[in-house]
This record gives C-alpha cells, sequence and structure tokens, in this order.
C-alpha cells in the first residue's frame, strides 16, 4: 500500500534510485522546436520521418549527466495515430520513439544499468466521463495500448506526465501496472492554487497513487521551480515513495513569434537545489528546459545529500502516528489524525429498513441517494457511507452506478459499504480516489475476498470483530479478532496504518452490559496503536427517545478514543454532542469548531420546513431533531448541489407559482452565478461547476417547454461565439468546459472542435457573425498556431475579440499575442463575454 519500493530489488531502476539521486532530461518540445519543428506539428512524427535528429536531441541530454531520456512519445495514442486517425500506425510511432532514446543510450556506451528509456504517456486531451465522453475502461484501453507497445520496444519504466485530471490519472496508472511488469511514473500538473483542474490537493494525489502502487510520484510542467517549490514540500511530506519534480523553466514569454522562457539555467539550478534538500529523489525539466538547464542542474545538485525515500518516509512516519488517508477526487479526509475529532461518516445513504427507498433503487432510481449526499454535506459529513445492499437489485451493478454519480456531485470521499465482492471489485476500480471500505471481519472467507481486492486498488479499510463464531461478549476477544485481521492484512502488503477497526456497538436494550463492553474493547484496540471505528445509532435500538441515548453513547466513545463515527448528520443531538465533547477533551484546539457550529446553531433548531430542504432529509430516524433548515429556495439549492432530476422537478414546482421568466432570472441564474463565484474563490472546483451546469439546463428545459406552450415571449439567445482548440492541439477539456457554462448563460455556441486551422477559425467567425472568438491551447508547441489566427482574425474581422486560455498560458503572454483578453478560467470566459454585451 506505500507504492513498490518493496520491490526495490527487482528491477534495475528502482534499484538505481536506492542508491543515489537521478536526474530526467529536459524538455523535448522546446528542443525540436529549435530544431525546425513547425507550429502545428505532430512532434511524434519526427520519429519516423527525422530520426537522426531525434537521437541527436537525445544525446545532448546524456552528454550533460541526464540518467532518464523520455521518448518523443508525449501524445501518441490511438485518437491520433492509426486506423482512427490516419497516417503512420500507433505501434510504428511509438516502438521508434523507444528504439530511438536506446540507440542514443547504446551510442553513449553509459551503463545499462545506470541509464534509462522512461516510455512518456501524455493526457488523452478528452474530458472523462460523467463530465465529458471518453468512460474509465475506454481510457484505461487507450493508456494501456500505448504502454504494451512501448514496453516490447524496450522501454525501462513508463512516465505518466502532465496529467491534470485525478480520474484519467488513475486510468493511466491502473493501464500501466496492468499492461506492463514496468515500474511506473506518475507526475500531475499543479496550478498557482496548488490543486489540479479537478480541484484535487497533492496530499489527496499521493494517498491514492499509493494506494494504486505507483513507484514514483511526481510533479511537472504549469510553473517554474520557485513556484512548484511548495507543491514539491507537501508531496514529499506526505509521500512514501520517491518523487520527481520537472518544473518549466518559468512562465512563458512571446519573443520572435516563438514561446521563450525567462528563468535561465543558473536560475533553474540554484532554485532546483531546494527541492533536492526537501527530498526529491529524482529531478529534471519540463518546458523551456534545455541541455544548458540540465547541465547546470546536474553539476550543482549532483553532489547535494541523497536520502533514500523510504528512509526520508520513515523519519517522518516516525515523527507522528500515520493517519489513515482517504480521499474524494478534491479531498484528502485524515482518520486517526492525533488530538483531532472523529471523523463524522454520514449514515443516510443506506436502504436497511426503508421500503420507499429500497423501492426507488430497484427501480433504478439514484435521485435520493444524490439528495442525501447534498444534505449530509450541508449538515456536516465529512464521508458518506453509500450502500446498495437492496433485495432483488443487481448490487453490482448499482453500487458502480452509485460511485460514479455520487461523485459527479459531491466532492466528499465515500465509504463504499458491501458485502459482496463482485460489488466491491467495480466500485474500487471505478473509485476515483482513495475509498474508505465497509468492510472485512475476521472469517476467512470475508479475508480472502477482500483483503486482495484493497490490496490491489487501495483504500483504508473498516474492519469487523468478528469471526466465524459471532461477536464476542469479551472485549479481549474482540481485540484478538482485531490483531488476526491485521496480521492477515500485513500479508497482503496493507499496512495496520490503513485499518479501522470497529468494535461493533450493539444494542442495550437486548444487552445492557453491550455499551460497557464496546467502550472497553475501543479502548484497548486503540491501546495497541489501532485505529477505531463505530456506528453509533445501533446502542439504542429498541429504546425510546434513541437521540438522547445515542448522543450520550457517543461522547463516551469519543473519551474511550474514537477516530471515526458512522452516525445520521441530521442528528442536531448528535452533532451537539461531538462537537461539545471534542472540545472538552482538547480535540478541538481553541474550540474553532465548537464555536463555529454554536454560531451556526444559537438557539434549538426547528424540524425543517419539506419544501426548504432535500427529500432525503425527511427520512432521519425516529426522534431525531434536524439541523437548521438551508435559505435557498429549492431549485436554486439542487442547481447548485448539481442534482440533475431535482432541479427539473424543482422548476415545474415553481412554475405553479412563478412566471417563466422569473423563474429563469431569480432562481436559475442566480445559482449558477452562485456555483461561478464558489469556483473562483476555490470553494468548488471544475466538477461541480460541470454537475451545476447540468443541472441548470435540465431546469432549463422545463423552462423553455413552459414558454412554448405559452404565450410568454421566449428568453432571447446571447450573441453566438466561437471557440477552437488551435492547429496542432489536440487537447479540449478546457474548451468543452467554456462552451457548457456559455451556453447556460444564453450564448450560441459554435464549438470548432480541437487541431482547428487559422482559416477555419476564421470563416466561422465570418459565416456566423461572432463577435468574440475563445482559443485554447495545452501544449507548448502549439502557441505559435495561436498568435497565427489572432493576427488573420485581426487582419480580416477586426472588429471581433479574441479570448484565449489554457494551461501554458498567462495574461503577459496572451497579451503578447495581442489577445483582447486571457480568461484564466472558465468563469471568467463568462465574465468577459457579459461585459461585451450591447
Amino acid at each position: 500500500m506505500r507504492g513498490a519500493m518493496s520491490s526495490i530489488a527487482s528491477h534495475p531502476f528502482l534499484a538505481a534510485l536506492a542508491r543515489c539521486r537521478l536526474f530526467f532530461d529536459g524538455s523535448t518540445g522546446t528542443m525540436l522546436q529549435a530544431r525546425g519543428l513547425c507550429p502545428g506539428e505532430l512532434p511524434e512524427l519526427w520519429n519516423l520521418s527525422r530520426p537522426e535528429e531525434i537521437v541527436a536531441l537525445h544525446q545532448s541530454y546524456l552528454a550533460v549527466g541526464a540518467n532518464v531520456l523520455t521518448t518523443n512519445t508525449f501524445g501518441a495514442n490511438r485518437l491520433h495515430y492509426g486506423t482512427e486517425a490516419g497516417g503512420p500506425s500507433l505501434e510504428e510511432v511509438v516502438t521508434a520513439g523507444v528504439r530511438l532514446a536506446r540507440r542514443a543510450i547504446e551510442a553513449s556506451g553509459r551503463p545499462r544499468d545506470e541509464t534509462f528509456v522512461a516510455l512518456d504517456i501524455g493526457p488523452s486531451g478528452k474530458m472523462m466521463a460523467p463530465l465529458g465522453d471518453l468512460a474509465f475502461e475506454a481510457a484505461v484501453e487507450l493508456f494501456a495500448e500505448v504502454a504494451r507497445i512501448g514496453a516490447a520496444a524496450g522501454a525501462d519504466v513508463v512516465l505518466v506526465e502532465t496529467m491534470n485530471d485525478a480520474y484519467e490519472t488513475k486510468a493511466a496508472l491502473l493501464a500501466a501496472k496492468e499492461a506492463t511488469a514496468l515500474p511506473v511514473i506518475v507526475s500531475n500538473t499543479y496550478d498557482e492554487g496548488q490543486a489540479l483542474l479537478s480541484g484535487t490537493p497533492p496530499e489527496a494525489m499521493v494517498a491514492m497513487l499509493e494506494g494504486l502502487h505507483a513507484d514514483v510520484i511526481s510533479a511537472n510542467c504549469g510553473l517554474g521551480p520557485d513556484r512548484l517549490l511548495p507543491v514539491a514540500r507537501r508531496l514529499l511530506a506526505a509521500a512514501h515513495v520517491p518523487v520527481l519534480v520537472s518544473p518549466n523553466a518559468g512562465l512563458p514569454q512571446l519573443r520572435d513569434g516563438r514561446p521563450t522562457y525567462p528563468t535561465s539555467p543558473a536560475q533553474f539550478a540554484e532554485q532546483m537545489g531546494q527541492i533536492a534538500d526537501l527530498g526529491a529523489s529524482l529531478l529534471g525539466g519540463c518546458c523551456g528546459t534545455t541541455p544548458d538547464h540540465i547541465r547546470e542542474l546536474v553539476q550543482r545538485v549532483g553532489q547535494r545529500g541523497f536520502v533514500p525515500a523510504d528512509r526520508r518516509a520513515a523519519a517522518h512516519d516516525a515523527a507522528a502516528p500515520a493517519p489513515a488517508i482517504i480521499t474524494s477526487y478534491a479531498r484528502a479526509v485524515p482518520i486517526g489524525l492525533p488530538s483531532s475529532p472523529p471523523v463524522l461518516i454520514g449514515e443516510r445513504i443506506n436502504p436497511t429498513g426503508r421500503k420507499a427507498f429500497q423501492a426507488a433503487l430497484r427501480a433504478g432510481d439514484l435521485s435520493e441517494a444524490l439528495a442525501e449526499a447534498a444534505s449530509q454535506k450541508a449538515d456536516g459529513a465529512q464521508v458518506l457511507d453509500v450502500n446498495m445492499g437492496v433485495p432483488g437489485a443487481d448490487e453490482p451493478a448499482l453500487l458502480l452506478r452509485a460511485v460514479t454519480e455520487l461523485q459527479a456531485i459531491t466532492d466528499l470521499p465515500l465509504q463504499i459499504d458491501t458485502s459482496d465482492p463482485a460489488a466491491l471489485a467495480l466500485a474500487l476500480r471505478a473509485y476515483n480516489g482513495k475509498p474508505l471500505v465497509n468492510s472485512v471481519n475476521g472469517k476467512q472467507a470475508s479475508l480472502d475476498a477482500v483483503l486482495p481486492l484493497v490490496a490491489r486498488y487501495g483504500g483504508a479499510l473498516v474492519c469487523l470483530t468478528l469471526d466465524e463464531s459471532g461477536i464476542p461478549a469479551s472485549p479481549c476477544d474482540r481485540l484478538a479478532i482485531a490483531l488476526r485481521i491485521r496480521d492477515a492484512a500485513a500479508e497482503h502488503g496493507i499496512p495496520a496504518s490503513e485499518l479501522v477497526f470497529d468494535p461493533l456497538a450493539m444494542s442495550a436494550g437486548a444487552d445492557p452490559d453491550a455499551p460497557q463492553a464496546t467502550l472497553e474493547a475501543l479502548s484497548l484496540i486503540r491501546a495497541h496503536g489501532l485505529k477505531t471505528s463505530l456506528g453509533v445509532s445501533n446502542v439504542s435500538f429498541g429504546l425510546p427517545r434513541r437521540p438522547l441515548l445515542n448522543a450520550t453513547f457517543l461522547t463516551l466513545a469519543i473519551r474511550a478514543g474514537l477516530d471515526a463515527a458512522i452516525l445520521n448528520p441530521h442528528s442536531l443531538p448528535l452533532r451537539e454532542a461531538l462537537h461539545a465533547a471534542s472540545a472538552l477533551l482538547r480535540l478541538d484546539p481553541g474550540f474553532a469548531a465548537y464555536v463555529a457550529f454554536a454560531a451556526a446553531h444559537p438557539a434549538p433548531a426547528a424540524a425543517a420546513p419539506p419544501a426548504t430542504r432535500p427529500a432525503a432529509a425527511s427520512n432521519a430516524s425516529a426522534g431525531d431533531v434536524p439541523a437548521a433548515p438551508a435559505a435557498q429556495p429549492p431549485l436554486y439549492a439542487a442547481i447548485v448541489s448539481g442534482l440533475k432530476p431535482q432541479a427539473t422537478a424543482e422548476a415545474k414546482a415553481a412554475l405553479a407559482s412563478r412566471p417563466p421568466l422569473e423563474v429563469i432570472n431569480q432562481l436559475i441564474i442566480p445559482a449558477l452565478d452562485q456555483v461561478g463565484r464558489d469556483y473562483e474563490q476555490r470553494r468548488a472546483f471544475i466538477p461541480q461547476l460541470m454537475m451545476a451546469a447540468e443541472a441548470a439546463q435540465a431546469a432549463f428545459a422545463v423552462i423553455q417547454s413552459a414558454l412554448a406552450s405559452s404565450d410568454a415571449t421566449p428568453r432571447p439567445r446571447k450573441y453566438p461565439i466561437v471557440l477552437a482548440t488551435v492547429r496542432g492541439d489536440i487537447h479540449d477539456i478546457g474548451k468543452n468546459i467554456v462552451r457548457t457554462i456559455l451556453e447556460n448563460y444564453d450564448y450560441e455556441v459554435i464549438d470548432l472542435g480541437r487541431d482547428v486551422a487559422p482559416e477555419a477559425i476564421v470563416e466561422a467567425a465570418r459565416t456566423h457573425h461572432a463577435p468574440l472568438v475563445g482559443l485554447s491551447a495545452l501544449m507548448t508547441t502549439t502557441l505559435p498556431a495561436m498568435k497565427e489566427t489572432i493576427a488573420l482574425l485581426h487582419r480580416e474581422l477586426p472588429h471581433v475579440k479574441t479570448c484565449v486560455g489554457g494551461a501554458v498560458l498567462t495574461a503577459e503572454y496572451a497579451a503578447e499575442l495581442h489577445a483582447d483578453h486571457y480568461a484564466p478560467d472558465a468563469m471568467d470566459s463568462v465574465r468577459y463575454a457579459e461585459s461585451l454585451l450591447p
């Protein structure tokens, strides 16, 4: 579970990495442009058309001390090469790329066990489902094909790089691991906010990637070494495997029609020295770095002290007990963090004892589950338990769908709750992050079924202290089962730090001694350095005033050392007990969480009116007192939460009392604006933005239908906007996001797709009378094409404004391109479009 350092002697690359720091080469694109790569030309074609240039490029990096060469295959996959794309086959391009790097090493005379070829795999350029059209398994096969070809051609290691989406990163890592026996390096691109485009922070990426057995974790591109330093610091603090850092030579600038980079070789090496001192095991360069940069890097940093990753990780583990980290695509939640309150796991996405919910699930209706996700988060849940165990339903298919759809509308990590190994396998594979798995127990059949799946896909694991003999009455016997599970997990490579033990709360009504036995077992488990969890509400089953008993038992459990509580977050007494006990037991430094909770609940809250909270909240356990109602109208709340079915239903309900245009102007547009503000302030990320847009589209469809059947004047569309990814660039994620958001603000969008010639963009703007053209680029090699397009637009259609964006752009670079506006994100594109309205 801590990566692949245990296999360090089994592969020359990993063995070398245990001995010394390794140095990667620098930029391929920058050097090929200097050698004559034309704007829009696919760099990988040079493997076949100009192989000697590629060999010479590799040799230039070997000559200055690089240990690892990256193949010229960054954009090579079946979307761009082969039968679907035309031209040379994917196998020809990738095989040539690997063999040219190998040829350069052989010509240099460098030892085979000290110099390595890294198969370079870049992002697909497409958006992952459910937000886009690239299905997860299709992405896995897309990357696996490249990995298989590269391994067969003689690559030493797979480098998955420049990934800015956590889900696509997982697909690529799984593909490389399943298709080859090579070590895998996984590198992500972080922005100035120290997160991926999908909103994923470094700690969440480390947890997911280590759970999936990445051999090296990395950050590359996007920023220079000075600005990437904080990300490197966070990666190194979290990672137990080696870390590679490959920054740009600063942010690009335009000079003589070509992108240039301001960080000199000497500055680059000096700044990289700070990253080396933090413990980075591998160093290299990305856009703008040249052999001169790598020479300075090797000379200045090569002599600095080197600490192998396993010793570095052991040192920071010894400094503080390691919590179990679970993640979503955007959040990392530690369980068992010293001197911290218990993690609140919402229990409400569970059909047990709820006939109406069971019937909905059997019919394939997940709307209540999705609404529960939003309402439990609003009431303080940090993790959501997801159980789809309904008699008569296809649980594997239902759980897979539930996990996928829930992760599209919430950024909370999930607890996958199933006793069906087939359902667990599907859910773990498709999960976007590192989940909590509920559960395994001491029965041999359970251990044999669950532990291999968690070892393969990663995850923290809830362990129930029962076995073939049932639930022991004795706390010591429950501890004995816990220790047996711990040892069995270790045999599968799952460390004790990833385990959370549930000593099982039983009904006090059935056995008055049961609560005390559970609390004693909890204390014993904690005394052995293990983490604990409880399903709190079981203690009150069959007794009156259940919330009172549940809250009191929760307080006692926190005192005994509880790390995670599975409970109903809609129960105000339980949340009061959690915050008050945590504060008094010094688990809430400065009473910060308690004071914030008290400010939000200054007086006992009345039950919420049905119309002001999601329907699922009305299913709270008998006697529970809901938290204070949200103030937003139901349609507004549904759009902000990204709930399409609810948005459709609430739009219909709103039309019963409001005219259509009022529903749009007072509910739908304000909700979209709220999500936009949250996105700009980094309280929400791309997935929430996209799902809110889809919910708004569903509501718009209802309104448009009402307008069509009435005498009301239809809401007019705003002016047309042409969007395109520039010639030579095959990435359209950012453009697609912008298109979706603009359409929700009533603009007519003409999307020309990706790899679009300047002449086609100009003609579309002319034909559609578009006053604004939006241009996107991800690859530095295609920035000259963006400059050419802007120049042609200004010459042919001087009245047309241009708005540009993309990971490689800055405001300064956009100004040098003579663009009218630089949009750092989708919402800024909307704001600029709005500013042009008459």
